[in-house]
């Protein structure tokens, strides 16, 4: 499958590395480019890509408002959101994951890594820099008034469980082998708690879980 990549910043530079890095890459494609978030939006409505790289800090209409707009579209609900950062402790990370971003990743990762995030985010899975632990996360968490979600209770015992692991940053593949289950099974929980509690994706799981104390 070709997962179709947007790439969103406003340095000409840093867009061209991203540009020759999915260029090379058999499976990714490029849907497009725009150098601030007014033209992110219309990007995503006009090409619908299936992974946004996102800068979080742009002149004029910053990524995080571009990503509010783009996960409050009902109609871009496939269009899975990377935001980009300089500094891993970036005032603006919690505040993107909040607003519904699929993950972060430091502007200097390894290439690897990069292409990494890009494949696991078109497949439905969290992502958060190497570089940058849960701890964290959890920082910024703390950070806001504690509350806990009004659909917790609606989960069963086994999705709470799986909650708090995918917190804890685990993939499906490792809640499947420390749970003795298979990975289908474990997307299958991950998938119904997601609904239950209303999230876009498995990082707003992150989000919830932190907010509600679970972590």
């Amino acid at each position: 499958m070709t997962i179709s990549v947007a790439i969103v910043d406003d340095q000409a530079l840093v867009r061209m590395g991203l540009r020759a890095l999915i260029d090379a890459e058999d499976d990714l494609t490029l849907a497009g480019e725009a150098e601030d978030g007014t033209a992110a939006v219309a990007l995503a409505r006009r090409a619908r890509p299936d992974v946004m790289l996102m800068d979080i800090r742009m002149p004029g209409r910053d990524g995080i408002a571009a990503l509010r707009d783009i996960t409050a579209d009902e109609t871009l609900s496939a269009v899975k959101v990377i935001m980009l950062t300089t500094f891993e402790l970036d005032e603006y990370v919690f505040n993107a994951l909040q607003a519904g971003a699929a993950g972060f990743l430091i502007k200097d990762s390894e290439p690897t890594d990069l292409l990494r995030a890009i494949r696991l985010v078109a497949e439905g899975e969290s992502l958060l820099s190497p570089t940058v632990t849960r701890t964290v996360i959890g920082s910024f968490a703390n950070r806001a008034v504690s509350r806990r979600h009004p659909q917790l209770d609606e989960l069963t015992d086994r999705e709470t469980e799986i909650l708090i692991l995918v917190a804890q940053g685990l993939n499906n593949e490792e809640i499947a082998k420390q749970l003795w289950i298979s990975k289908a099974t474990a997307r299958t929980h991950v998938s119904r708690a997601m609904i239950k509690l209303g999230a876009r994706d498995r990082a707003q799981l992150v989000v919830i879980a932190y907010q509600s104390d679970l972590v």
